[in-house]
Protein backbone atom coordinates (compact mmCIF):
# COMPACT_ATOMS: atom_id res chain seq x y z
CA UNK A 1 0.00 0.00 0.00
CA UNK A 2 2.79 2.32 -0.52
CA UNK A 3 2.69 5.32 -2.65
CA UNK A 4 5.51 4.12 -4.66
CA UNK A 5 3.93 0.68 -5.44
CA UNK A 6 0.64 2.56 -6.22
CA UNK A 7 1.89 4.98 -8.73
CA UNK A 8 3.46 1.72 -10.50
CA UNK A 9 0.70 -0.06 -10.81
CA UNK A 10 -1.23 3.06 -12.12
CA UNK A 11 1.44 2.80 -14.53
CA UNK A 12 1.23 -0.29 -15.85
CA UNK A 13 -2.81 -0.39 -15.64
CA UNK A 14 -2.58 2.77 -17.61
CA UNK A 15 -0.50 1.41 -20.03
CA UNK A 16 -2.80 -1.68 -20.11
CA UNK A 17 -5.39 0.31 -20.90
CA UNK A 18 -4.25 2.09 -23.62
CA UNK A 19 -2.49 -0.97 -25.54
CA UNK A 20 -5.78 -2.82 -25.10
CA UNK A 21 -7.85 -3.62 -28.56
CA UNK A 22 -11.27 -2.38 -28.27
CA UNK A 23 -12.47 -4.20 -31.44
CA UNK A 24 -14.92 -6.49 -29.75
CA UNK A 25 -16.19 -3.68 -27.30
CA UNK A 26 -20.10 -3.64 -28.39
CA UNK A 27 -23.01 -0.77 -27.74
CA UNK A 28 -24.17 -2.81 -24.54
CA UNK A 29 -20.54 -1.84 -22.70
CA UNK A 30 -21.21 1.97 -23.39
CA UNK A 31 -23.61 2.38 -20.32
CA UNK A 32 -21.09 1.08 -18.22
CA UNK A 33 -18.59 3.47 -19.32
CA UNK A 34 -20.81 6.13 -18.78
CA UNK A 35 -21.53 5.27 -15.11
CA UNK A 36 -17.95 5.10 -14.64
CA UNK A 37 -17.85 8.47 -16.11
CA UNK A 38 -19.84 9.45 -13.63
CA UNK A 39 -17.97 8.04 -10.74
CA UNK A 40 -14.96 9.85 -12.21
CA UNK A 41 -16.78 13.04 -12.24
CA UNK A 42 -17.83 13.13 -8.70
CA UNK A 43 -14.40 12.34 -7.60
CA UNK A 44 -13.39 15.16 -9.94
CA UNK A 45 -15.85 17.40 -8.11
CA UNK A 46 -14.53 16.40 -4.61
CA UNK A 47 -11.01 17.04 -5.40
CA UNK A 48 -11.62 20.44 -6.55
CA UNK A 49 -13.86 21.64 -3.26
CA UNK A 50 -11.63 19.86 -0.90
CA UNK A 51 -8.49 21.60 -2.33
CA UNK A 52 -9.74 24.88 -3.78
CA UNK A 53 -8.95 28.14 -2.15
CA UNK A 54 -12.42 29.66 -4.08
CA UNK A 55 -14.80 26.39 -4.25
CA UNK A 56 -17.59 26.85 -6.40
CA UNK A 57 -20.44 26.01 -4.47
CA UNK A 58 -21.77 26.88 -0.77
CA UNK A 59 -21.44 24.04 0.51
CA UNK A 60 -17.61 23.78 0.68
CA UNK A 61 -17.10 25.59 3.46
CA UNK A 62 -13.51 25.21 4.91
CA UNK A 63 -12.13 23.28 7.81
CA UNK A 64 -12.68 25.26 11.02
CA UNK A 65 -8.75 24.06 11.78
CA UNK A 66 -6.89 26.05 9.47
CA UNK A 67 -8.44 29.21 11.42
CA UNK A 68 -7.45 27.40 15.04
CA UNK A 69 -4.44 26.79 13.70
CA UNK A 70 -4.10 30.02 12.32
CA UNK A 71 -5.15 31.92 15.78
CA UNK A 72 -2.51 29.98 17.26
CA UNK A 73 0.51 29.98 14.97
CA UNK A 74 -0.24 33.73 14.40
CA UNK A 75 0.56 33.34 10.75
CA UNK A 76 -2.48 34.31 7.96
CA UNK A 77 -3.32 30.20 6.60
CA UNK A 78 -5.15 29.92 3.23
CA UNK A 79 -8.25 27.83 4.40
CA UNK A 80 -9.72 24.76 2.45
CA UNK A 81 -12.01 21.78 3.10
CA UNK A 82 -9.38 19.46 3.74
CA UNK A 83 -7.62 19.27 7.13
CA UNK A 84 -4.77 18.25 5.39
CA UNK A 85 -3.63 20.13 2.53
CA UNK A 86 -2.99 18.51 -0.91
CA UNK A 87 -3.25 15.45 1.08
CA UNK A 88 -6.31 14.33 -1.82
CA UNK A 89 -4.30 14.74 -4.41
CA UNK A 90 -1.31 12.23 -2.55
CA UNK A 91 -4.16 9.91 -1.87
CA UNK A 92 -5.35 9.10 -5.55
CA UNK A 93 -3.24 6.39 -6.33
CA UNK A 94 -5.91 3.75 -4.98
CA UNK A 95 -9.02 5.00 -6.88
CA UNK A 96 -6.54 5.46 -9.78
CA UNK A 97 -5.77 2.04 -9.84
CA UNK A 98 -9.90 0.77 -9.24
CA UNK A 99 -11.10 2.83 -12.19
CA UNK A 100 -8.03 1.62 -14.60
CA UNK A 101 -8.55 -1.90 -13.39
CA UNK A 102 -12.54 -1.90 -14.45
CA UNK A 103 -11.45 -0.47 -17.73
CA UNK A 104 -8.59 -3.17 -18.36
CA UNK A 105 -11.47 -5.76 -17.52
CA UNK A 106 -13.98 -4.77 -19.33
CA UNK A 107 -11.96 -3.99 -22.48
CA UNK A 108 -10.26 -7.13 -22.19
CA UNK A 109 -13.44 -9.11 -20.83
CA UNK A 110 -15.06 -8.18 -24.41
CA UNK A 111 -13.42 -10.94 -25.30
CA UNK A 112 -15.11 -14.16 -24.19
CA UNK A 113 -11.66 -16.01 -24.51
CA UNK A 114 -9.53 -13.31 -23.28
CA UNK A 115 -12.47 -12.82 -20.50
CA UNK A 116 -11.95 -16.90 -19.53
CA UNK A 117 -8.14 -16.82 -19.66
CA UNK A 118 -8.23 -13.83 -17.14
CA UNK A 119 -9.92 -16.62 -14.90
CA UNK A 120 -7.27 -19.05 -14.90
CA UNK A 121 -4.97 -16.44 -13.96
CA UNK A 122 -6.46 -15.41 -11.42
CA UNK A 123 -7.17 -19.40 -10.63
CA UNK A 124 -3.82 -20.49 -10.81
CA UNK A 125 -2.41 -17.10 -9.05
CA UNK A 126 -4.17 -17.71 -6.17
CA UNK A 127 -3.21 -22.12 -6.58
CA UNK A 128 0.70 -20.50 -6.47
CA UNK A 129 0.28 -17.80 -3.53
CA UNK A 130 -1.21 -20.56 -1.52
CA UNK A 131 1.62 -22.88 -1.89
CA UNK A 132 4.36 -20.35 -1.46
CA UNK A 133 2.01 -19.26 1.94
CA UNK A 134 2.02 -22.59 3.08
CA UNK A 135 5.81 -23.16 2.55
CA UNK A 136 7.07 -20.19 4.27
CA UNK A 137 4.28 -20.42 7.07
CA UNK A 138 6.40 -23.99 7.98
CA UNK A 139 9.70 -22.45 7.54
CA UNK A 140 9.37 -19.08 9.02
CA UNK A 141 6.25 -17.64 9.84
CA UNK A 142 7.13 -14.55 11.37
CA UNK A 143 8.24 -12.74 8.07
CA UNK A 144 6.30 -11.43 4.71
CA UNK A 145 9.03 -12.17 1.79
CA UNK A 146 11.91 -10.57 3.47
CA UNK A 147 9.96 -8.37 6.02
CA UNK A 148 9.54 -9.04 9.75
CA UNK A 149 5.84 -9.36 10.82
CA UNK A 150 4.53 -6.76 13.10
CA UNK A 151 1.21 -9.26 13.39
CA UNK A 152 -0.48 -12.34 13.00
CA UNK A 153 3.14 -14.63 13.93
CA UNK A 154 0.68 -17.68 14.76
CA UNK A 155 -1.89 -17.07 11.08
CA UNK A 156 -1.17 -17.69 7.63
CA UNK A 157 -1.02 -14.70 5.69
CA UNK A 158 1.23 -15.53 2.53
CA UNK A 159 2.29 -12.37 0.69
CA UNK A 160 -0.38 -9.59 2.75
CA UNK A 161 0.39 -8.31 5.98
CA UNK A 162 -2.98 -8.63 7.11
CA UNK A 163 -4.60 -12.09 8.03
CA UNK A 164 -8.37 -10.69 7.00
CA UNK A 165 -6.81 -10.41 3.63
CA UNK A 166 -5.35 -12.98 3.09
CA UNK A 167 -8.19 -14.72 3.99
CA UNK A 168 -10.98 -13.22 1.73
CA UNK A 169 -7.98 -13.23 -1.31
CA UNK A 170 -8.08 -16.93 -1.13
CA UNK A 171 -12.08 -16.99 -0.41
CA UNK A 172 -11.69 -15.15 -3.89
CA UNK A 173 -9.73 -17.73 -5.61
CA UNK A 174 -11.37 -20.66 -3.83
CA UNK A 175 -14.30 -19.85 -5.38
CA UNK A 176 -12.77 -19.77 -9.02
CA UNK A 177 -11.32 -23.08 -8.41
CA UNK A 178 -15.13 -24.32 -7.53
CA UNK A 179 -16.53 -22.88 -10.52
CA UNK A 180 -13.86 -24.70 -12.60
CA UNK A 181 -14.17 -27.49 -10.95
CA UNK A 182 -18.37 -27.40 -11.22
CA UNK A 183 -17.89 -26.71 -14.81
CA UNK A 184 -15.51 -30.20 -14.93
CA UNK A 185 -18.06 -32.40 -13.37
CA UNK A 186 -21.26 -30.48 -15.79
CA UNK A 187 -18.63 -31.74 -18.49
CA UNK A 188 -18.26 -35.09 -16.83
CA UNK A 189 -21.30 -35.97 -16.46
CA UNK A 190 -22.88 -34.65 -20.11
CA UNK A 191 -20.35 -36.46 -22.24
CA UNK A 192 -20.73 -39.80 -19.70
CA UNK A 193 -24.71 -39.65 -19.72
CA UNK A 194 -25.37 -41.15 -16.20
CA UNK A 195 -27.24 -39.61 -13.40
CA UNK A 196 -26.40 -36.75 -11.18
CA UNK A 197 -27.09 -38.98 -8.27
CA UNK A 198 -24.14 -41.11 -9.45
CA UNK A 199 -21.98 -38.11 -9.70
CA UNK A 200 -19.79 -38.70 -6.76
CA UNK A 201 -19.92 -42.48 -6.93
CA UNK A 202 -18.39 -42.59 -10.46
CA UNK A 203 -15.36 -39.26 -9.75
CA UNK A 204 -14.54 -41.77 -6.96
CA UNK A 205 -14.19 -44.46 -9.54
CA UNK A 206 -12.76 -43.00 -12.48
CA UNK A 207 -11.54 -40.28 -10.76
CA UNK A 208 -11.06 -38.18 -14.20
CA UNK A 209 -8.07 -35.72 -14.18
CA UNK A 210 -10.29 -32.51 -15.50
CA UNK A 211 -11.82 -32.96 -12.52
CA UNK A 212 -9.53 -33.68 -9.64
CA UNK A 213 -6.85 -30.71 -10.50
CA UNK A 214 -9.33 -28.01 -9.94
CA UNK A 215 -10.62 -29.79 -7.18
CA UNK A 216 -7.56 -29.97 -5.56
CA UNK A 217 -6.57 -26.36 -6.45
CA UNK A 218 -9.45 -25.53 -4.50
CA UNK A 219 -8.27 -27.85 -1.40
CA UNK A 220 -5.16 -25.81 -1.21
CA UNK A 221 -6.39 -22.65 -1.40
CA UNK A 222 -9.58 -23.47 1.21
CA UNK A 223 -6.31 -24.46 3.51
CA UNK A 224 -4.75 -21.49 3.16
CA UNK A 225 -7.77 -19.58 3.44
CA UNK A 226 -8.62 -21.86 7.36
CA UNK A 227 -5.00 -21.01 8.46
CA UNK A 228 -5.56 -17.54 8.27
CA UNK A 229 -7.44 -17.74 11.23
CA UNK A 230 -9.82 -14.62 9.88
CA UNK A 231 -13.58 -14.65 11.49
CA UNK A 232 -14.91 -12.48 9.18
CA UNK A 233 -12.95 -13.54 6.05
CA UNK A 234 -13.37 -17.29 6.37
CA UNK A 235 -17.43 -16.87 7.03
CA UNK A 236 -17.97 -14.85 4.07
CA UNK A 237 -15.77 -16.57 2.05
CA UNK A 238 -18.10 -19.86 2.92
CA UNK A 239 -20.62 -17.84 1.84
CA UNK A 240 -19.18 -16.90 -1.52
CA UNK A 241 -18.58 -20.52 -2.15
CA UNK A 242 -22.04 -21.56 -1.28
CA UNK A 243 -23.78 -18.51 -3.31
CA UNK A 244 -20.94 -19.51 -6.51
CA UNK A 245 -22.23 -23.08 -6.09
CA UNK A 246 -26.29 -22.60 -6.13
CA UNK A 247 -25.37 -19.94 -8.75
CA UNK A 248 -23.75 -22.45 -11.16
CA UNK A 249 -26.23 -25.42 -10.31
CA UNK A 250 -29.24 -23.25 -10.09
CA UNK A 251 -30.75 -23.98 -13.83
CA UNK A 252 -30.21 -27.80 -12.92
CA UNK A 253 -32.09 -27.81 -9.58
CA UNK A 254 -35.78 -29.04 -9.31
CA UNK A 255 -37.96 -25.88 -8.28
CA UNK A 256 -37.63 -24.21 -4.64
CA UNK A 257 -37.57 -27.98 -3.16
CA UNK A 258 -34.03 -28.74 -4.96
CA UNK A 259 -32.51 -24.88 -4.03
CA UNK A 260 -33.47 -26.07 -0.49
CA UNK A 261 -31.77 -29.02 -0.40
CA UNK A 262 -28.67 -28.04 -2.62
CA UNK A 263 -28.65 -25.17 -0.11
CA UNK A 264 -28.44 -27.61 2.65
CA UNK A 265 -26.03 -29.79 1.46
CA UNK A 266 -23.81 -26.55 0.82
CA UNK A 267 -24.40 -25.82 4.47
CA UNK A 268 -23.54 -29.45 5.78
CA UNK A 269 -20.44 -29.00 3.74
CA UNK A 270 -19.35 -25.90 5.76
CA UNK A 271 -20.00 -27.04 9.04
CA UNK A 272 -18.05 -30.02 8.15
CA UNK A 273 -14.89 -27.97 6.75
CA UNK A 274 -15.01 -25.53 9.88
CA UNK A 275 -14.91 -29.09 12.38
CA UNK A 276 -11.92 -30.00 9.78
CA UNK A 277 -9.89 -27.15 9.37
CA UNK A 278 -11.70 -24.37 11.19
CA UNK A 279 -10.22 -25.45 14.92
CA UNK A 280 -8.16 -22.04 15.10
CA UNK A 281 -11.46 -19.69 13.99
CA UNK A 282 -13.92 -21.55 16.18
CA UNK A 283 -11.25 -20.69 19.45
CA UNK A 284 -11.63 -17.17 18.28
CA UNK A 285 -15.03 -17.19 17.85
CA UNK A 286 -15.51 -18.80 21.44
CA UNK A 287 -12.81 -16.41 22.86
CA UNK A 288 -14.32 -13.11 21.02
CA UNK A 289 -17.35 -13.50 20.14
CA UNK A 290 -18.90 -12.19 16.42
CA UNK A 291 -18.60 -8.61 17.52
CA UNK A 292 -14.91 -6.18 17.85
CA UNK A 293 -16.36 -3.84 20.50
CA UNK A 294 -13.14 -1.36 19.38
CA UNK A 295 -14.53 -1.59 15.68
CA UNK A 296 -18.08 -0.97 17.10
CA UNK A 297 -16.50 2.22 18.86
CA UNK A 298 -14.77 3.38 15.41
CA UNK A 299 -17.62 3.08 13.68
CA UNK A 300 -19.39 5.70 16.14
CA UNK A 301 -16.40 8.06 15.89
CA UNK A 302 -16.60 7.63 12.03
CA UNK A 303 -19.94 8.98 12.27
CA UNK A 304 -19.81 11.47 14.18
CA UNK A 305 -17.29 12.88 11.92
CA UNK A 306 -19.58 12.44 8.96
CA UNK A 307 -22.42 14.10 10.63
CA UNK A 308 -19.86 16.90 11.23
CA UNK A 309 -18.75 16.99 7.43
CA UNK A 310 -21.54 15.59 5.52
CA UNK A 311 -20.94 17.31 2.31
CA UNK A 312 -17.62 16.87 1.33
CA UNK A 313 -16.02 15.03 4.04
CA UNK A 314 -12.76 15.97 5.86
CA UNK A 315 -10.14 15.21 2.45
CA UNK A 316 -9.77 12.32 0.32
CA UNK A 317 -6.80 10.20 2.28
CA UNK A 318 -7.27 12.55 5.52
CA UNK A 319 -8.74 9.74 7.84
CA UNK A 320 -5.52 9.23 10.36
CA UNK A 321 -5.26 13.12 10.68
CA UNK A 322 -9.16 13.13 11.60
CA UNK A 323 -9.73 10.25 13.51
CA UNK A 324 -7.83 11.32 16.82
CA UNK A 325 -10.25 13.89 17.28
CA UNK A 326 -13.27 11.98 17.01
CA UNK A 327 -11.56 8.95 18.90
CA UNK A 328 -14.06 7.87 21.30
CA UNK A 329 -13.74 8.19 25.01
CA UNK A 330 -15.07 5.15 26.15
CA UNK A 331 -13.35 2.86 23.89
CA UNK A 332 -9.91 1.41 24.34
CA UNK A 333 -6.50 3.01 23.37
CA UNK A 334 -5.04 0.36 22.09
CA UNK A 335 -3.97 0.20 18.72
CA UNK A 336 -3.46 2.83 16.21
CA UNK A 337 -6.63 3.35 13.75
CA UNK A 338 -5.39 4.93 10.63
CA UNK A 339 -8.28 2.97 8.64
CA UNK A 340 -11.75 2.56 9.71
CA UNK A 341 -12.20 -1.23 9.18
CA UNK A 342 -15.43 0.25 6.99
CA UNK A 343 -14.77 1.42 3.71
CA UNK A 344 -17.76 2.85 2.87
CA UNK A 345 -17.99 4.82 6.22
CA UNK A 346 -14.24 5.70 5.42
CA UNK A 347 -15.30 6.91 2.11
CA UNK A 348 -17.86 8.89 3.58
CA UNK A 349 -16.05 10.56 6.30
CA UNK A 350 -13.30 11.59 3.58
CA UNK A 351 -15.22 12.15 0.54
CA UNK A 352 -18.65 13.33 1.65
CA UNK A 353 -22.28 11.38 2.06
CA UNK A 354 -22.86 12.17 -1.86
CA UNK A 355 -19.54 11.01 -3.47
CA UNK A 356 -20.54 8.21 -1.01
CA UNK A 357 -24.16 7.70 -2.56
CA UNK A 358 -22.55 8.05 -6.60
CA UNK A 359 -20.92 5.21 -5.42
CA UNK A 360 -23.34 2.96 -3.56
CA UNK A 361 -25.51 3.47 -6.81
CA UNK A 362 -22.92 2.46 -9.08
CA UNK A 363 -22.29 -1.08 -7.39
CA UNK A 364 -25.79 -1.47 -6.88
CA UNK A 365 -25.52 -1.10 -10.72
CA UNK A 366 -22.76 -3.30 -10.99
CA UNK A 367 -24.17 -5.95 -9.59
CA UNK A 368 -27.95 -5.96 -11.13
CA UNK A 369 -26.10 -5.99 -14.88
CA UNK A 370 -23.83 -9.09 -13.00
CA UNK A 371 -27.18 -10.56 -12.56
CA UNK A 372 -28.80 -10.09 -15.62
CA UNK A 373 -25.99 -11.65 -16.93
CA UNK A 374 -26.09 -14.81 -14.96
CA UNK A 375 -29.73 -15.12 -15.89
CA UNK A 376 -29.18 -14.77 -20.02
CA UNK A 377 -26.26 -16.05 -21.19
CA UNK A 378 -26.22 -19.81 -22.02
CA UNK A 379 -22.28 -20.17 -22.40
CA UNK A 380 -19.10 -18.78 -19.95
CA UNK A 381 -21.73 -18.14 -17.15
CA UNK A 382 -19.20 -19.07 -14.79
CA UNK A 383 -17.15 -15.42 -15.84
CA UNK A 384 -20.50 -13.47 -14.20
CA UNK A 385 -20.99 -16.24 -11.30
CA UNK A 386 -17.14 -15.33 -10.38
CA UNK A 387 -17.81 -11.76 -10.86
CA UNK A 388 -21.01 -11.69 -8.72
CA UNK A 389 -19.84 -13.97 -6.09
CA UNK A 390 -16.47 -12.67 -5.64
CA UNK A 391 -17.77 -9.42 -5.54
CA UNK A 392 -20.13 -9.84 -3.26
CA UNK A 393 -17.85 -11.25 -0.29
CA UNK A 394 -15.18 -8.28 -1.06
CA UNK A 395 -18.26 -5.68 -0.42
CA UNK A 396 -19.58 -7.51 2.59
CA UNK A 397 -16.06 -7.72 4.10
CA UNK A 398 -15.85 -3.79 3.20
CA UNK A 399 -18.04 -3.17 5.96
CA UNK A 400 -15.99 -4.43 8.53
CA UNK A 401 -12.62 -4.58 7.53
CA UNK A 402 -10.29 -2.80 4.74
CA UNK A 403 -9.13 -5.32 2.42
CA UNK A 404 -10.97 -3.86 -0.95
CA UNK A 405 -8.48 -0.84 0.19
CA UNK A 406 -5.25 -2.80 -0.54
CA UNK A 407 -4.26 -2.87 -4.12
CA UNK A 408 -3.15 -6.77 -3.76
CA UNK A 409 -6.72 -7.59 -3.95
CA UNK A 410 -8.51 -4.58 -5.19
CA UNK A 411 -7.27 -5.07 -8.38
CA UNK A 412 -8.37 -9.13 -8.57
CA UNK A 413 -11.65 -7.74 -7.43
CA UNK A 414 -12.24 -5.02 -9.92
CA UNK A 415 -10.37 -6.79 -12.69
CA UNK A 416 -12.98 -9.64 -12.12
CA UNK A 417 -15.31 -7.27 -11.29
CA UNK A 418 -14.86 -5.62 -15.36
CA UNK A 419 -14.75 -8.64 -17.03
CA UNK A 420 -17.97 -10.35 -15.36
CA UNK A 421 -19.90 -6.71 -16.48
CA UNK A 422 -18.74 -7.21 -19.85
CA UNK A 423 -19.53 -10.81 -20.55
CA UNK A 424 -23.33 -10.25 -18.67
CA UNK A 425 -23.90 -8.93 -22.41
CA UNK A 426 -24.77 -11.69 -25.53
CA UNK A 427 -23.07 -10.72 -28.80
CA UNK A 428 -24.15 -7.79 -31.00
CA UNK A 429 -23.96 -4.86 -32.24
CA UNK A 430 -19.65 -3.24 -31.56
CA UNK A 431 -18.89 0.08 -30.65
CA UNK A 432 -17.96 2.14 -34.08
Amino acid sequence: MDAWVEALWCIVLGAAAIAASPDRLRRHHAPIFFVLGIVVVAYAMVLHEQLALSPWFGASRPSPLWTRTSELLGVPLASTVSIARHQPIYALGAPFIVILTIICGIIVGSDRSLATQLLKVVAWSGATYAIFGLASFLIDPTKVLWVEKEAHLSYLTATFTNRNTAAVYFGSCSIVWLLFTSESIRTFVKHNGFAWGQVFSRILSEAPRDVLLPFFMLSLCVTAMFMTGSRAGIVLSLAGLVLALLLYFYRDLPGRSGALIAFAISLGVVIALFQILGASVSGRFSAEGLSDAMRLDTYRSTVASIADHPWLGTGIGTFPSMFPAYRSLHGSMWGTWDRAHNTLLEIASEGGLPLTMTIVAAWGLALAVLIRGIKVRRRDRIVPIAALSISAVALAHSLVDFSIQVPGFAITVFGLLGVGLSQSFPSGNRIQ
